[in-house]
């Protein structure tokens, strides 16, 4: 499920320390949840080198830009970003203080020799593979002239050099437990940026899920590119699975709720369909990409699934789990898609119906095999395919709020709101909760009534009475 900087929150960053002999670091993330977890965890590298969450570039010693490739244009908003960095940079260079800039993630994986070609004021050039070398970077940058540039895919798995010790992530955090992609699909260079399907080993996860846990930490959201193709080392010397993995984090006190993301339908397999029904940490809501309704489009795409395939998946967890909600991503306008393609997908949309969803017009990503496909869809075409597919999206979801008024629900509150004296949670379904309460309801999951449904929240009242319904939404 992919997030703008923006919708998540990664700036302004944290408050700026003012410790002697510490260095700012400020961080702008673009992306998916993984590149907010791998934000986090460079942050975790840099820190022994004193460098300290700082909120604005301006003052920073070093600016780091965790980029994504998914969406159009991204390399030319690293850049645009990168032209007012330097102005920055210079400033603080003409007042004798040094800014290290650096540029990581799927952009400097992919666009790495370009970068150095259009912004040589770039201090470091790094791939998501490679963020466990920072510090030597870091040392090598303040040596040396020129580009430092580590996009290789190394050899050694970069979890195995991370420090164990990490800042809090807060009351819900994501937890990197697969990473690369071996599916191809037509439209996505995540294969090319990061690399075959690898996953962590069984013991490394539960060791740092516990670590989260003791910094305060209630909710977990795995992580990966396919996370349910996660097969990492068992405790017993074999590969696991998902659902395997899911069980033992349960076990874990202090953990209140789990979730994962994002998932893959060929890799949805009988034994993580039953953890829904039999785990009640795991939360009824699965982000299940689809993309397409049509057949031939999932074809064309390589998803090497089909609708109906898809639909019977959709099927066999309403059977196990029925207030289970869904999300999904749909692409709309890849080559060859006709009317008929696109009025199939509008078909699978109202057959499933949707908590929520993401839509998104096809644009080429280079390399990719559909960038080079004949019958490419008019821009026309394609804006009039996404608005009415948003229309129908954005139908499903006010349905589904809407369906939520009146009920009596668990909520985990995690921070703060925007107004004095609100606190704002998660729903099981995902949807943000907001409340007029006191901070000590931070970091606990009480039961709520649900007084008002919005566009993409939902507002609750605090209630003293038993526990009375637990349903889904309507």
């Amino acid at each position: 499920m992919l997030r703008t900087r923006d919708d998540l929150g990664m700036r302004p960053g944290a408050t700026s320390m003012t410790v002697a002999n510490t260095r700012r670091l400020h961080m702008i993330t673009w992306g998916c949840q993984m590149n907010v977890y791998d934000s986090g965890r460079m942050a975790d590298v840099l820190a022994p080198l004193g460098y300290v969450p700082t909120a604005t570039p301006d003052d920073a010693d070093m600016v780091i830009l965790n980029t994504c490739h998914i969406r159009d244009r991204a390399a030319e908003k690293v850049f645009s970003e990168l032209g007012r960095l330097r102005v920055m940079k210079q400033a603080r260079e003409a007042q004798g203080h040094r800014m290290i800039l650096a540029v990581a993630g799927c952009v400097a994986q992919a666009e790495g020799a370009e970068i150095v070609a259009r912004a040589p004021y770039v201090d470091i050039v790094l791939g998501p593979q490679t963020y466990h070398r920072l510090p030597e970077m870091v040392a090598r940058a303040a040596r040396a002239g020129g580009t430092v540039i580590e996009t290789d895919f190394p050899a050694e798995q970069k979890f195995d050099f991370l420090p164990e010790a990490s800042a809090p992530r807060g009351v819900s955090a994501f937890l990197t437990v697969q990473e690369g992609c071996d599916k191809f699909c037509s439209f996505c260079v995540v294969p090319y940026t990061r690399g075959a399907e690898a996953s962590r080993p069984e013991a490394a996860v539960l060791a740092e899920a516990r670590r989260l846990v003791a910094q305060g930490t209630r909710e977990i959201t795995l992580l990966g590119q396919n996370v349910n193709a996660w097969h990492g080392e068992g405790t017993k010397g074999k590969p696991s699975n998902l659902g395997h993995l899911i069980r033992e984090l349960a076990e874990i006190p202090g953990i209140l709720r789990i979730r994962y993301t994002t998932s893959h339908p060929r890799d949805m397999d009988d034994d993580l369909i039953a953890a829904h029904a039999e785990i009640p940490a795991l939360m009824p809501f699965l982000h299940l990409p689809v993309q397409s309704g049509s057949d031939r489009m999932l074809e064309a795409m390589n998803r090497r699934h089909t609708a109906a395939e898809y639909l019977a998946i959709i099927g066999r967890l309403r059977a196990v789990r029925p207030d289970i909600a869904l999300s999904s991503d749909f692409i709309v306008g890849h080559p060859g898609e006709t009317d008929a393609d696109f009025q199939a997908t509008l078909e699978l949309i109202r057959a499933v119906g949707y908590a929520q969803a993401f839509s998104f017009k096809y644009s080429a990503r280079p390399g990719t095999p559909a960038a080079g496909a004949a019958l490419q869809v008019p821009e026309a075409v394609k804006d009039q395919r996404i608005q009415e597919i948003q229309v129908l999206l954005r139908s499903q979801t006010t349905r589904f709020n809407g369906g939520c008024v009146g009920l009596e629900i668990p909520v985990l509150f995690t921070h703060h709101g925007r107004y004095d004296g609100q606190v704002v949670g998660r729903a099981p379904w995902l949807q943000p909760v907001h409340m007029i309460g006191a901070s000590t309801l931070i970091g606990t999951e009480i039961r709520v009534r649900i007084v008002e449904a919005h566009t993409n929240s939902l507002a609750a009242m605090q209630i003293p009475t038993p526990f009375i319904e637990e349903r889904a939404c309507a």
